[in-house]
């Protein structure tokens, strides 16, 4: 009995630590060569969906931001992902599309380790469990119109949604304050640095009508 218990505990401590060094050292030593960017590197060049965001909503826009640049691309990604954070999104919605289960058919190209190597995702959020869908490669989905509605009245576009309105995110006449702008140009930038072409070649492509079907439509 004593010999079994034994040879638990150096089983234990085994694998306590081949698990520390592969999720631990592992890691870090693969991506020791890989610089961690800043955000003004990551905010080098917005999205088209910010700009479009400056036209979408001019005047609340100028009031919060001024100009859409580079610098207030920056200030915009800071403040949603402190918003994304606080709000607790990262709860129902994880930012990492796993290499099983199909995932990439439902959310886009699975995820590489460099991808996560900047402020923006220090610490990462990687997300335990999806209420929503994953968001990653949010970016370019859905038009900012569409983000805005979502925060207010998500059922509006969603009928079956869970997820609750965050009304204080915007004033009395429904314009998006600066929490709605931030959130939106941090949902719609993530994923944007993922070349169009392998965002398109990693979706599920529509099943064929059948002849007889197709031939009653008209």
């Amino acid at each position: 009995m004593e010999r079994f218990g034994a040879n638990f505990l150096i089983a234990g401590v085994i694998t306590f630590l081949l698990g520390f060094f592969l999720q631990g050292v592992m890691p870090i030593i693969t991506l020791r060569k890989t610089p961690v960017k800043t955000v003004e590197q990551m905010a080098a060049n917005p999205p088209d969906s910010f700009y479009q965001l400056a036209e979408d909503y001019p005047d609340e826009f100028k009031r919060v931001y001024g100009e859409a640049n580079p610098q207030s691309f920056a200030k915009a990604l800071r403040t949603g992902r402190d918003v994304y954070v606080s709000e607790a999104c990262w709860h129902c919605h994880s930012q990492f599309v796993r290499p099983v289960s199909n995932e990439d058919l439902r959310f886009g190209p699975v995820s590489t380790p460099e991808e996560y190597q900047n402020d923006m995702f220090l610490p990462h959020l990687f997300g335990t469990r999806r209420i929503g869908p994953d968001l990653i490669r949010e970016a370019g989905k859905r038009s900012n119109d569409w983000q805005m509605a979502h925060l207010y009245d998500p059922r509006s576009v969603n009928p079956w949604s869970v997820m609750p309105g965050y009304v204080w995110f915007f004033d009395e006449d429904r314009r998006p304050q600066e929490r709605a702008l931030a959130l939106v140009a941090y949902l719609q930038w993530l994923g944007s640095w993922v070349q169009p072409g392998a965002q398109q070649a990693a979706a599920p492509s529509p099943p064929a009508a059948p002849a007889a079907a197709a031939g009653g439509a008209g």
